[in-house]
């Protein structure tokens, strides 16, 4: 049985997710080298939690250890430029959460980074995108991307079926929602490179780029996205205070609320949903309309468990969905989140690719893709106009 040793760049929410998952993969022998994280008490906690073998603060020492396959970017956006590119030379594998890069500002711009020209955000994001993409194609290590939508159970078997019937995708449909961000300083361009579209719009938006490329892959043919359309705007600063007891959004010089609508170019339609004013928990699906056959895919919630309690008594420590602040009346409680959610199959799939050298399904290829739409989606929402890819 063959072993992959990892080390993690990060030790918060997405870590921890990544960490649990990695209990549920098979076939492997997993190695929990390292946590690297510059606060060195969070670092430790993530290490003894799930039993990585030592932490640092410093993620430099982490890329010289020899005994590192492959280094899992659970970090701010910001971060994610130098940092693949410092683990790619230092010879390890890249897992890289999403988004995979964007704009946090440059010296010469004054006050919000979100007020900059959203046209020069795209061309600067441009370019750090064909520089990194030519890092990862000169490198003899996998880049995986880490966008745990494609790995969703009912994502892949709606790719199956697409697979086998060679349906023709005439609109799809996909949403992310929540009450607001736990990421600090969610709110600031300069953090994230963007508000919700980006934050959060990205996972609905690379699940309908997969699904499209599963199509034109059955088919024999190449469909690429042709053009854009999209609105931004706040929606919890016109709350009274009052009003937004349960929101968590707190947007400075972000969008609390984003849509994208996708025409590709065999001229069929997609659109994307982000909202940070969501209350009942995160909502996550995608919805595929075709030719010859609809499909639903309901990442969460799923009823797979309903719940209704009277109280809270007794469950103050016990998760029960993401973004639910009230476990009383009827709720629905995840089962089996690592797996329905996408995380397991990811990591099965990243895993065996840096042991047996094939290549993943969620590549370079749909980060840059991603990446580009979503700034392209900025400029269509500030200029009031359909932008041309």
């Amino acid at each position: 049985m063959k072993t992959v040793t990892i080390g993690m760049i990060g030790s918060g929410f997405a870590a921890r997710l990544h960490s649990t998952a990695f209990r549920q993969v098979g076939g492997l022998r997993l190695r929990l080298r390292s946590v690297a994280d510059i606060q060195p008490d969070a670092a430790r906690r993530t290490a003894e939690e799930f039993g990585y073998e030592t932490y640092t603060s410093d993620y430099h020492e982490l890329l010289e250890d020899p005994a590192i396959d492959v280094v899992i970017l659970c970090t701010p956006p910001f971060l994610h430029s130098n940092m693949l590119t410092n683990a790619l030379q230092a010879g390890k594998h890249v897992i890289c959460e999403k988004p995979l890069t964007g704009y946090f500002g440059l010296p010469e711009d004054d006050g919000m980074i979100g007020n900059v020209s959203k046209k020069k955000m795209f061309d600067i994001v441009a370019g750090d995108l064909e520089r990194l993409e030519k890092t990862v194609k000169s490198s003899d290590k996998q880049f995986m991307y880490a966008e745990n939508y494609i790995y969703s159970p009912n994502v892949q078997r709606a790719a199956e079926f697409l697979k086998a019937k060679k349906s023709t995708i005439t609109y799809m449909r996909g949403e992310e929602s929540v009450q607001g961000s736990p990421t600090a300083g969610a709110g600031y361009w300069k953090n994230i490179g963007g508000g919700t579209l980006l934050r959060i719009g990205c996972h609905p938006l690379a699940a309908i780029l997969y699904l499209k490329s599963i199509e034109a892959d059955a088919k024999g043919t190449s469909i690429r996205v042709e053009s854009v359309v999209a609105d931004t705007g706040q929606i919890s600063p016109t709350l009274s205070d009052h009003e937004r007891r349960y929101l968590k959004a707190m947007p400075q010089d972000v969008e609390d609320f984003g849509t994208i609508t996708l025409t590709f170019s065999d001229q069929t339609k997609a659109t994307v949903f982000a909202n940070d004013n969501v209350l009942g928990g995160i909502r996550n699906y995608i919805e595929v309309f075709c030719n010859d056959a609809t499909m639903t895919c309901n990442i969460t919630p799923t009823d797979d468990l309903m719940t209704y309690f009277q109280d809270q008594e007794g469950l103050e420590d016990v998760y029960m969905s993401e973004n639910l602040s009230h476990k009383t009346g009827w709720n629905y409680a995840f089962v089996s989140e690592s797996i329905q959610r996408g995380y397991v199959a990811q990591l099965q799939d990243f895993m065996e690719c840096v042991a047996y050298g094939r290549k993943p399904l969620s590549d370079f290829d749909l980060a840059k893709q991603t990446s580009t739409v979503l700034y392209a989606a900025y400029v269509s929402a500030e200029e009031g106009r359909r932008v041309t890819l």
